[in-house]
């Protein structure tokens, strides 16, 4: 379905007639509907991209998944980069793996930026005091007191 044809004056031009503006809306939409786990994530995909507007055969998408589950890394972002390329070359590719990630990493991102700012803010702190790894190092005193009460006994 995505496959290419060279068109006038020999540059390739993809014959499924899918612009990238509204590719660019559907891997926005593919990016704000996956949460959860890859297996969520990859039926959102094959819902869309397959069942809905029939932009990939649902052979080409098991034939990309399959490949996608061999590679290292997470699969399902592997998957919509080879299908993004798969339809717009280099660009849809960049741009389906970006809008894929995004959502994902926009929380994390802002709460990164935004920690130095809680250290004058008495209010904020609170809510990050949660994020501190408090857990990490009373699991740190345990190991190392119960290792050394182990180099006591023998």
């Amino acid at each position: 379905m995505a496959e290419l044809a060279i068109a006038e004056g020999d540059e390739y031009a993809p014959r499924h007639g899918v612009s990238l503006r509204e590719a660019f809306r559907v891997w926005l939409r593919v990016a704000m509907l996956s949460f959860g786990g890859p297996a969520g994530q990859i039926a959102v995909m094959h819902r869309i991209l397959v069942e809905e507007k029939r932009w990939i055969s649902e052979s080409r998408f098991l034939h990309a998944l399959n490949y996608c589950m061999l590679l290292p890394g997470p699969e399902a972002q592997q998957l919509a980069t080879y299908i993004g390329w798969l339809m717009h070359r280099t660009l849809g590719g960049i741009m389906a793996g970006v809008l894929f990630v995004l959502p994902a990493s926009s929380p994390s991102w802002r709460s990164a930026t935004s920690m130095p700012a809680t250290a004058t803010c008495r209010r904020l702190r609170r809510c990050f005091s949660g994020s501190r790894p408090r857990f990490s190092r009373s699991c740190w005193r345990r190991s190392s007191a119960s290792a050394s009460a182990r180099s006591r006994t023998t």
